[in-house]
Formats: structure tokens, sequence, C-alpha cells
């Protein structure tokens, strides 16, 4: 039976161990740009940017200064950059990831360019390493399709937000099934489509989780521009969970 997180995992350390993460700073920096980032930020994160997302989640945020925050799948730290730049220095970013090669791109950065309302942890999205009500926004960006079990991944989201907190997602989704065979392409599991799921599956697994769902944007350009047409799109949603009133 194949190993999704042992694939997973092992691609993205190879990833992280390249230098500029396997490709050119004009091929990064196009991609970035292509699924939302402007110039001026990924100017600010440099070598944070490794193009690997499928949207700007933190754009859509409504990260507010003093937050603690915390990114599902942090990689080489870029949305936690961004991030922690909204929070201010009152703030705390913590950025989770399972792989320890990208854990230790992503301290290097931070080393690098002097954030330190930043931390990076290693941990499994779907068991989050934090305790329950700490915080106050979730961001994730194309990470989540990535992982076996979704909804328990949403449902540790929803245990660690503080009532009111929100969870803001840039996903891949799909718009139409897989064959058997991309099902079980490496390749394409760890390029986030082989573990993808059904747009309005997902959106349900986020409301089963707990959360109120808001879909924010649809981005079906990207399945030319990045995945050779499979029927897909990067969908951009925000959960939020309910107040408690005690």
């Amino acid at each position: 039976m194949l190993d999704v997180k042992n694939v997973i995992k092992s691609s993205y350390s190879r990833i992280a161990s390249k230098p500029a993460g396997g490709c050119s700073c004009s091929q990064k920096a196009k991609i970035s740009q292509e699924i939302g980032y402007t110039a001026e930020q990924l100017q600010q994160v440099g070598e944070a940017d490794m193009g690997l997302g499928c949207g700007n989640p933190t754009a859509f945020s409504r990260i507010k200064p003093g937050d603690i925050v915390v990114d599902l799948g942090s990689g080489g730290g870029i949305d936690c950059f961004l991030a922690a730049k909204k929070t201010g220095p009152s703030g705390k970013v913590i950025g989770i990831d399972f792989t320890e090669a990208m854990i230790a791109k992503a301290k290097a950065n931070a080393l690098k360019d002097g954030y330190v309302n930043v931390d990076f942890r290693l941990g499994d999205i779907e068991n989050l390493p934090l305790p329950g009500g700490l915080v106050d926004v979730i961001i994730s960006n194309c990470v989540i399709n990535l992982a076996p079990d979704k909804l328990k991944v949403f449902r540790e989201a929803y245990r660690v937000l503080k009532p009111g907190g929100m969870i803001c997602v840039s996903d891949i989704v799909l718009l139409a099934e897989l064959t058997a065979e991309q099902r079980s392409d490496e390749v394409l599991i760890a390029g986030c489509v082989g573990g993808a799921v059904l747009k309005d599956e997902y959106i349900a697994i986020v409301k089963q989780a707990g959360f109120e769902v808001n879909i924010l944007h649809e981005n079906v350009s990207i399945s030319k521009q990045q995945y050779q047409g499979i029927p897909l799109e990067s969908l951009l949603l925000e959960g939020v969970k309910d107040m408690v009133i005690t």
C-alpha cells in the first residue's frame, strides 16, 4: 500500500535541499505573481518564496496587530513572514511543517531576514502541536490537499482556534474525478493533485468540521498555468469558528 505521507515528505525534503527550491528566481516569481503575490511582497520575503503555493491566503486573511497566527504547511516561510508584518511585534506567527528540511530552511530564512516574532515547529497538520483555543487566525497555502485525512486537519484547526477565529485557505480542488492511475501517481500526489478531492466535497468537509464557510475566490486558470490542463482549480475560502457565549 502506498505510504502517502512518506511520498510527500521525501519529495519536499528534496525540494528544500535544492538551491532556490529547485527553480530559478524568475520562474518562482512568475508562478507566485500568477497566483496573487505582488512584486513588493516577493521582494520582502526573499528566499522564502519557493514557488510552491496556489494562492495568497494571507492577503485575504483578517490578521490584526497582536494576533496569534498559525500557518499549516509553512514550507520556506513565505506566508509566515507576510503574516508577521500584519501581526506586528506584539503578535506571533507559528509555522507548522512535517518536513525537517523545510523547518530548517524556514528557520534559516527567519534568522537571515530578522523575523523575531515567527516560530517554526515540526508537526503534522492532522495532529497540531498546539493547545486548544490559542489561535486567532490560521492560514494555509496549497497544503491541506496533501493530507490523507482532510476532515481531521480542519477539526484540528477548529480546536486550536479561539471562538470567532478564522481559517483562510488556498487549496487545489478537483472539478472532475481523477483516474485510479492518477490517484496512485507519486508525482501527482506530491504535486498537490493526486490527493485532492472534488470542490463540493472539500467545502462539505470544512463545514463538517464546524466552520461557517465563505468562498472568497476561485482560480480556474491555474489548471493550464501549472497543471497541464487537469480539471481543477485553486479555491480560496474562509472558515469562521462560531463565537461561544458563556
